[in-house]
């Protein structure tokens, strides 16, 4: 079977094939089931400042919780908060997790405020973690914010936690930016290891019948992977960190696309939910088996070879493809059987 080896932020792993943050990985056993299946890295769940927020708040509670048992007392019932996992939790956990695997794991933090990041960076660190993924998140949601505010002070939070920690630093963004491919070169610069494109994010609904905002379970699906793989193409050569992709990734031939445009690795979730932990393995044999029927030997033989740089039909990843498909707008409607 060919070589699927394959080389991430500096970590040398026997393929490019990566569980990403889920509630998967806080069970031991489905750890052991990954690795048996074959998977070459896990993102352990993501710990949120909110998480350290409620945690901060319920102390606090604790400590004032008699200050107000006097002659008018205000309540019996001071108010309680349930956290999921506690920081506390999350590291602990994190290190059980590091203890159960041989392969690596990466420790994913979702903050807002730099003490946060640092701290807990910090202490993910000492877990004895392989690597660090940060996951920066900004939505339009106040008009006073300006492109260089935001994406200059997420590039020197990266910067403090790359001074902080000595292991490997990557970043996962969403593409909620006003030009991805500059705030990526920014990271870059910055010492970025690794950037995971794109992060897939929760997003609201609204039930019509309860006229109330519900909040539901949001899987990628196949065709979600262009908007990654289109990234992948523009940024392979062009950046010094690792590429992954992330997001509609379901099957080898997700996997070999991903390859072909330039991603060093990807990141599965939504597959491991909808077809099982043994997805793994189907995976990596459908990419080995493509490899030998086209003569490859190792993955860096072919990846990259459908990247814009290395491509002779760069006009797939620019305007150009916008116009030939509109042009063509018949087709499109005879296929659809739309035209007689």
């Amino acid at each position: 079977m060919a070589d699927l080896r394959t080389n991430y932020i500096g970590l040398e792993l026997k393929n490019p094939i990566i569980a990403g943050a889920s509630n998967l990985s806080t069970e031991i056993q489905n750890l052991k089931k990954l690795e048996e299946a074959g998977i070459a890295a896990v993102v352990y769940k993501s710990l949120f400042e909110e998480q350290v927020s409620l945690e901060n708040l319920e102390l606090y509670e604790r400590k004032t919780e008699y200050e107000d048992r006097h002659a008018e007392q205000v309540t019996l019932f001071p108010n309680s908060h349930s956290v999921p996992e506690s920081p506390d939790d999350f590291l602990l956990n994190l290190r059980k997790a590091k203890d159960a695997l041989s392969v690596p794991l990466i420790a994913s933090l979702n903050a807002v405020s730099d003490d946060i990041w640092l701290e807990y960076a910090v202490k993910a660190a000492e877990t004895g973690v392989d690597g660090l993924e940060l996951n920066f998140y900004t939505l339009p949601d106040e008009a006073t914010k300006d492109r260089e505010t935001i994406e200059e002070r997420q590039i020197e939070t990266l910067r403090k936690v790359k001074a902080a920690v000595k292991i490997p630093v990557s970043v996962k963004l969403s593409p909620f930016y006003t030009n991805p491919l500059s705030f990526i070169a920014g990271l870059d610069k910055a010492g970025a290891d690794g950037i995971v494109i794109c992060n897939r994010l929760l997003q609201p609904d609204i039930d019509i019948f309860s006229e109330t905002h519900t909040m539901p379970y949001n899987l990628s699906n196949t065709e979600d992977s262009r908007l990654p793989l289109r990234f992948a193409g523009m940024l392979y050569g062009n950046i010094k960190a690792s590429v992954c992709t992330s997001t509609g990734i379901y099957t080898g031939n997700d996997a070999i696309k991903m390859l072909l445009a330039g991603a060093g690795a990807v990141q599965i979730v939504s597959t491991l939910y909808t077809n099982g932990i043994d997805v793994v393995k189907s995976i990596i044999e459908e990419t080995g088996k493509w490899m030998d029927v086209h003569g490859y030997d190792s993955l860096e033989s072919f990846r990259g070879k459908l990247s814009m740089k290395e491509s002779d039909n760069k006009k797939v990843y620019q305007r150009a493809q916008y116009i030939d498909v509109i042009m063509n707008a018949s087709d499109i409607m005879k296929k659809y059987k739309t035209l007689q």
